[in-house]
């Protein structure tokens, strides 16, 4: 049997299938609206998405992301793929469609891709980075950002501490996997915010595994080269079904920080600055004096979960803080307060530090985030109503300030009353 033999093999089982990977239409509609990715604006912040998106699909196989951006999103999308049959389907899909006109088909490899800097608001690849690794993906794939894009994959990873040694062996062969931890601690050493993360449901596995084990079933082994391709699908597929519980995808929303404010971790030579920030950023002190109160109860403060924003000067900017409360007697994060250096307000620092305090959150494994703000600015980082999930504070607050954001994607959060440190006085 030659390789061309199996290589033929392998798309003749594949052919003709809704999705070439785990996912479905409601992941990619929920990774799209964690996506903000129009030119920044003068404050900093990204806002929707364009009227008309300029969208990369790498690795779009015959393209079922593709048709839904195009269509739902209003996207003029670049699908790119190495196998020339998979954009046959996408395109005579897309005219099927009426989406004609906004499609385009591309043959290349997404590791050598011939676009200039700067081409695409969205650059979106489900279930193929692994065809490059997630490492490399993230550092060739940054270039083409505009401002205030965004980066979209998905990619396999274990769901527990510890997998089994038959879960390892497979995938130590095929795909080494990392922890949602290592990944977005990745990400972020690449120079991202994390926007959102989704965890897939197992559903999206069945829309995957159920067309192709159809196929597999009905296939002829005595094709050449079937009877290797059939080998190694029905492997995964036992793979699967008998340590699914292991391992899975996850979506990541990315974009690139904002490279005119350095965050990092406050250090005690930021402390009086830090105290300046708020006593001047604020109409009064008591934000100021909160802070000191916090550093001083050790059952609120959190290491490494105050943040600062430094200009170009190495002056610091702008402040975040995220200190333990509790909802029901589950540990969740307080945001507050954010402050920014009236010098430097309305420029992104306050933005900046926000995502970088968040994702220093994440990597903790902080799931819960609650902020009591403006209803108009701290939707753009992912809060929500903290009462669409059940969780209200002890005093009387408008509906719309009180927000919440879960950090891991879980649909799993405790309802209930807020308990703040005892320095917020509530």
């Amino acid at each position: 049997m030659s390789d061309n033999d199996l290589r033929t093999a392998f798309f003749a089982l594949h052919h003709g299938l809704p999705r070439q990977g785990p996912g479905s239409d409601s992941t990619t509609r929920r990774l799209l609206a964690l996506t903000p990715c129009a030119p920044e604006g003068r404050d900093g912040s990204a806002g929707p998405l364009p009227e008309r998106p300029r969208v990369l699909d790498l690795g779009c196989g015959p393209g079922r992301s593709a048709l839904l951006l195009a269509a739902e999103a209003g996207a003029e999308v670049t699908a790119v793929d190495l196998h020339e049959p998979f954009l046959d389907e996408l395109r005579q899909a897309a005219e099927a469609r009426g989406l004609g006109d906004s499609v385009r088909t591309l043959a290349a490899d997404m590791g050598a891709l011939p676009f200039p800097d700067g081409s695409f608001d969205l650059v979106w690849a489900e279930s193929s980075a692994y065809a490059i690794g997630f490492d490399t993906a993230l550092r060739e794939w940054r270039r083409l950002l505009a401002p205030g894009g965004a980066l979209v994959l998905t990619e396999c990873e274990w769901t527990v501490e510890a997998p089994s040694r038959e879960a390892r062996a497979f995938w130590d062969l095929h795909y080494p996997l990392r922890t949602t931890a290592a990944n977005t601690a990745a990400a972020t050493d690449a120079g991202y915010h994390v926007l959102g993360v989704v965890p897939q449901p197992e559903s999206d596995w069945d829309e995957y595994y159920g067309p192709l084990s159809a196929r597999a079933d009905a296939a002829d082994p005595t094709a050449p080269g079937m009877a290797g391709a059939l080998a190694a699908t029905r492997a995964e597929l036992a793979m699967r079904r008998d340590h699914g519980g292991e391992y899975g995808y996850t979506g990541y929303v990315l974009r690139p920080s904002d490279p005119r404010w350095r965050t990092r971790e406050e250090t005690a030579a930021d402390v009086p600055r830090v105290r300046r920030i708020n006593a001047s950023a604020f109409a009064t002190e008591d934000e100021a004096a909160l802070v000191d109160a916090l550093r001083e109860d050790p059952g609120a403060w959190l290491p490494g979960l105050s943040y600062v924003a430094e200009a170009p000067d190495g002056t610091v900017a702008a402040y975040a803080l995220l200190t333990r409360c509790h909802v029901d007697g589950a540990p969740a994060a307080a945001l507050a307060p954010v402050a920014v250096d009236p010098a430097y307000q309305r420029q992104g620092a306050g933005e900046a530090v926000v995502r970088a305090v968040l994702d220093a959150a994440r990597l903790r494994g902080e799931r819960l985030v609650l902020v009591l703000g403006h209803p108009e600015y701290y939707p753009r980082f992912g809060f929500a109503r903290a009462s669409e999930y059940g969780i209200k504070p002890g005093f009387e607050v408008p509906d719309e300030a009180m927000m919440a954001l879960v950090l891991d994607g879980s649909a799993q959060v405790t309802p209930g009353m807020i308990h703040y440190p005892t320095a917020f006085g509530v």
